[in-house]
């Protein structure tokens, strides 16, 4: 589905999701601005207007039905309205209102928006690029985005976006993944993740890992779900180091590992650890119930 029409059906809906959990008054300010915005063309409304949204929209989490997600998943197939709060909505909608007939005015002024953004502004606009129009022209800004060293644009980019998986490259994915593993990011929230294994991953991963067990550190176990495809000897030899480790979580994301690897010998490791294994079967070990359990611990910490 083109941007053209693509913009119009997301706004509506949108609308309809944010309408059930925002006061009225502020649905009616921000359809006053959406309409406005379309009608005028004008960069300036839309730059005021996107920043007077936190004063009508606070950053409580979107609450999203199972319907109301896969009809989201119909509009563009990873898009996660459920990982965005209130304000983000309300800014995405006046974005998606800023007319895109002009495709050098819309660059002219999103740019502006991207570089004047305080965190939260960037947190909004990195997580709408999915839905955005001229989204392969969109990359640089995206990869731009990864360099930040705050997380909440950071996560915007990487988790919970379809963006990535689709347009970045193999080196900007990679540096991606490495990133998220250095500021141990959950994992699990980057879509496609299985998709975009590769064997130049799987290497710098496993150097990571061996610089944090050089340290005496441990290793964020979702890690190995990125090593799993390209197992080898050398590599089981790291997953036996892992699984002796005294940290539970690593261990089961190392089985876990095995169990996904296509490397019989893995499969033949695993069975050495019969509990775990009914649980992987079981679907009570996972790498969503790891790296839930795996932030919980770091919050706790």
């Amino acid at each position: 589905m083109s941007a053209s029409n693509l913009s119009p059906q997301v706004i509506d809906y949108l609308i309809d999701l944010l309408s059930t959990q925002a006061e009225a008054d502020s649905m009616n300010w921000l359809k006053n601005q959406s309409g406005e915005i379309k009608g005028s063309a004008k960069a300036m409304k839309l730059y005021i207007a996107f920043g007077k949204a936190s004063r009508h929209f606070d950053k409580v989490p979107l609450q999203v039905s199972e319907a109301q997600t896969k009809e989201a998943e119909q509009h563009r197939k990873g898009f996660t309205p459920s990982a965005w709060d209130k304000l983000q909505t309300a800014r995405a909608i006046l974005i998606l209102s800023y007319p895109q007939t002009d495709e050098g005015l819309w660059f002219k002024t999103m740019n502006q928006l991207f570089e004047t953004g305080d965190m939260q502004e960037l947190k909004s606009l990195y997580a709408a690029l999915p839905i955005l129009p001229f989204q392969d022209k969109l990359l640089e800004r995206a990869i731009e985005g990864l360099r930040t060293n705050m997380t909440l644009v950071f996560d915007a980019v990487s988790l919970d976006n379809p963006y990535p998986s689709e347009y970045f490259d193999e080196r900007a994915w990679n540096q991606m993944l490495l990133k998220a593993v250095f500021m141990q990011r959950p994992l699990f929230l980057i879509q496609n993740a299985d998709q975009r294994a590769n064997e130049n991953l799987a290497s710098i991963l496993i150097d990571f890992a061996h610089e944090r067990w050089a340290a005496g550190r441990n290793v964020m176990p979702e890690l190995w779900r990125y090593v799993a495809p390209f197992f080898n000897d050398s590599r089981l030899e790291d997953i036996e180091k892992a699984v002796d480790s005294d940290d539970i979580m690593e261990k089961q994301g190392a089985l876990l590992a095995c169990h996904q690897s296509p490397f019989p010998k893995a499969k033949a490791y695993l069975s050495k650890f019969p509990e775990i294994q009914r649980d992987i079967k079981a679907g009570k070990i996972t790498w969503e119930s790891i790296g839930k359990t795996f932030a919980e611990t770091l919050i706790k910490n």
